[in-house]
């Protein structure tokens, strides 16, 4: 019923040639070095080549082999220009496209999820997607009630191929890890197997994106589309217009580039805060840059789309991570390392130097040690050197400390945003964000700084 590759074998294959291709693309650039080309120019044709096989294999399986691309393509940041070039192109396309589902597979789907006369309840219905993710296309059209609306629909046999190509995938790791310096690819993909069948699950989405389009319904920094039906394999939402991220991040203006990342950083903090939920997936595809922020038509609000993974987090953002992150600001070596032994970030078994843990820790905060901060690649690739570096202090310390699994998600989705912002080499009021919307980042009024109590507990106590 559907082109999309679902056959073990068929996926297998495809994905075995990625590896294969790198073998082939090194013999072939063996060959152009004996007759005579320069090493650079042979460099540059094979990272292109690799490029653009690495996008071709992802975009055309889509599943879990597209999102393991998108994943990594908020990190192109860290890494070296000479490399990042050519990758920047092809990893940024799996943001915004793939190839689609044919015509006739989506009108089977809308018929058998909406019913037979599924054409009457629209105005208008595009057959040609004006976007196709992971796990599902969306198409433009307009409800009966006149609404401009996404009809996102899931491809067929979706979830068999994103199981399948994450466990082909973690086989691979290994070849696909020198791409990001300082990261582990396989928790990457370990985790983003655990969240397979959340994001499946249309309803979960709509539930997720129903709530943030009212918490943010008059909002006039965020816009979050209301849903207006979901069934199963088919999730229909309000339709928003504006510029894509990935084109800010392209050509866009430093004005435009400063917005987009001062709302980005808003959102990703104020969201738990006031919705308990945390959007999980913030690569450039899922945002828009839209005319009509609190200043006038001159001025941008931030669009915000997909709510297919989330992190639930009842009480906001964790406690412990504005306390340390405020602690570590101070100087409060030995205070920072109590709270991280606390947490399991350092284990039991384990014991480090508090100097060395600040010295690690302060250079990754830098951005919220100042009012503003300007984010650049050649930052982001500075962090990543230092962590990945056998020889550093920094890499040898990292290794020892641990990551809990309740702060996986949000430390992913931190640093995909700070890629995101490095992208955009947005400069962005980040201290300002986390004053007003991260927990325990801001001592509370009438609490002593160094024993936690308050005045009247403390002048007792004395």
């Amino acid at each position: 019923m559907s082109d999309l590759p679902r056959k073990a074998v068929t996926r297998t294959a495809k994905l075995a040639a990625l590896p294969l291709g790198f073998a082939g693309r090194a013999t072939w650039g063996l060959g152009k070095r004996i007759v005579g080309e320069s090493a650079e120019i042979v460099g540059r044709e094979l990272q292109q080549r690799t490029a653009e096989q690495l996008f071709k294999v992802l975009g055309e399986l889509k599943g879990g082999a597209m999102k393991f691309g998108q994943a990594l393509s908020v990190f192109e940041s860290a890494l070296p220009e000479e490399i990042a070039g050519p990758y920047r192109v092809a990893l940024t396309k799996l943001q915004e496209a793939a190839p689609p589902m044919p015509t006739r597979t989506v009108h089977t789907v809308l018929g058998e999820r909406l019913g037979e006369d599924w054409q009457e309840l629209f105005l208008e219905f595009e057959d040609k997607p004006s976007a196709a993710a992971s796990i599902g296309q969306v198409h433009r059209g307009v409800w009966h009630d006149g609404r401009e609306v996404a009809v996102k629909v899931q491809y067929p046999g979706a979830g068999e191929a994103l199981l399948s190509d994450l466990n082909q995938l973690s086989r691979f790791s290994r070849l696909v890890g020198p791409l990001i310096p300082g990261m582990d690819i396989k928790p990457l993909i370990a985790e983003l197997r655990d969240r397979v069948s959340e994001e499946l699950d249309y309803g979960l989405e709509a539930q997720a994106q129903q709530t943030h389009a009212e918490e943010f319904a008059d909002d006039p920094d965020v816009l979050v589309p209301a849903v207006v039906h979901q069934c199963d394999e088919v999730l229909i939402t309000e339709w928003i217009d504006g510029i894509p991220m990935s084109e800010i991040i392209r050509d866009g203006t430093q004005e435009q580039r400063d917005r987009a990342g001062q709302l980005l950083a808003r959102f990703l903090f104020s969201g738990p805060a006031r919705t308990g939920l945390l959007h999980a997936d913030p690569h450039p595809g899922n945002f828009r840059l839209l005319p009509g922020g609190p200043g006038g038509d001159d001025d941008w609000r931030l669009g915000v789309l997909d709510f297919g993974t989330v992190d639930r987090l009842p009480g906001g953002l964790p406690t412990p991570i504005g306390h340390s992150l405020r602690m570590t600001l101070d100087g409060d070596a030995q205070a920072v390392y109590d709270l991280l032994c606390e947490e399991g970030f350092v284990k039991q078994s384990i014991e480090l130097d508090p100097d060395a843990v600040l010295d690690y820790l302060l250079p990754i905060i830098e951005p919220a040690q100042v009012e503003e901060f300007t984010f650049t690649r050649g930052w982001m690739r500075s962090q990543a050197a230092r962590v990945a570096d056998p020889r550093s202090p920094a890499c040898q310390l990292g290794k020892q400390l641990n990551l809990p699994p309740a702060y996986l998600l949000i430390h992913r989705v931190t640093l995909s945003t700070i890629g995101v912002l490095c992208q955009l080499g947005a400069t962005v009021r980040l201290r300002e964000e986390l004053e007003e919307w991260l927990p325990g980042f801001l001592a509370e009024e009438g609490v002593d700084e160094e024993d936690g109590m308050g005045e009247e507990e403390a002048a007792a106590e004395a």
